[in-house]
């Protein structure tokens, strides 16, 4: 299957944004080799700002600029970009409703080697508690040009969740981002898996195992988390009357949260959330903490055979 850097896209979307909205502003804390914001400062040097280790100063900053009427980017790995700036992102971005884009480029165990200290799997929860916050956690490369292109043109804060490592190409290119609207990737009838981020090709790849036990699955990309697509989450839950979630993230909070509570209120359904279980990340590769935090197609395909009574 074919792949794609989200990382990567983000800096070549950024430029080619720069290119014709001379109101970009770009900000970064000392990591914008890794957040790929440096072409966009190589190129728009006057528009660029790195502000070292400093990521509560660059949030303050990024709120004061967006005030004289630009639209400002802030980079940095996830953990940094919400856990150690979550006071000036609530006091001086959301209470102030500032036109600032938070774009996180490392998230979750697929920030692999770099271990617990620099994987956030409580950044969804922070950030989607936070009024005028929306929470978009796109699915690959296709899909974050798009919500980049999207949230520079739409006014007000944006929490935008990337991963470090490459992922399978999925969405479409035809599909326009809309925040609230998901995209159903594969149709079914029996059971409805929702995922985000790298965990959606995983899903897709768990639909395929499930027809091996005449299991037909819906497999949908819910990127946009925040505001949430209530309708066809509660539609397809309806139809399958049994629901099962799956995200790189703690399964407090997140996703798979968020889904619970339109469900618990509206159409109460029968539902398995899969993330990591109260514990932190650790050194390894990628695939090989998903394996070892049970994140897989195989873990989907047995949470389904439970759920279904199989």
């Amino acid at each position: 299957m074919l792949k794609g850097s989200l990382r990567g896209q983000y800096g070549k979307t950024l430029v080619e944004l720069g290119e014709v909205n001379k109101n970009i502003v770009v900000l970064d804390a000392d990591l914008a080799k890794s957040t790929k914001t440096l072409e966009f400062g190589q190129k728009f040097g006057y528009r660029y700002f790195d502000m070292g280790l400093s990521e509560q100063d660059m949030i303050s900053t990024a709120a004061g600029i967006a005030l004289t009427g630009k639209t400002v980017f802030a980079s940095s790995f996830s953990v940094f970009l919400t856990g150690r700036v979550f006071d000036q992102v609530r006091q001086s971005v959301c209470y102030n409703n500032s036109n600032v884009k938070l774009v996180a480029t490392h998230s979750g165990l697929g920030v692999g080697e770099d271990g617990a200290t620099h994987q956030a799997l409580e950044d969804i929860a922070l950030m989607r508690s936070l009024p005028n916050m929306r929470v978009i956690v796109p699915a690959d490369s296709i899909e974050t040009k798009k919500v980049i292109e999207y949230v520079s043109g739409e006014y007000g804060p944006f929490y935008v969740r990337l991963i470090r490592g490459d992922l399978p190409v999925v969405c479409s290119e035809e599909n326009n981002f809309e925040p609230g609207r998901s995209e159903v990737l594969i149709d079914g009838d029996d059971l409805v898996i929702f995922a985000i981020g790298s965990m959606v090709s995983k899903a897709m790849e768990a639909a395929e195992l499930l027809k091996n036990i005449s299991v037909n699955a819906a497999v949908v990309n819910l990127s946009s988390i925040k505001p949430m697509d209530e309708k066809t989450v509660i539609k397809l839950a309806e139809k399958t009357k049994h629901v099962i979630t799956m995200e790189d993230h703690s399964i407090y909070g997140g996703m798979g949260s968020a889904v619970a509570e339109v469900l618990s209120q509206r159409s109460p359904t029968k539902m398995k959330i899969i993330g990591v279980e109260n514990s932190f990340g650790r050194s390894g590769k990628p695939e090989e903490l998903y394996e070892l935090y049970k994140l897989t197609p195989e873990r989907i395909v047995k949470e389904a055979e439970i759920i279904l009574g199989k």
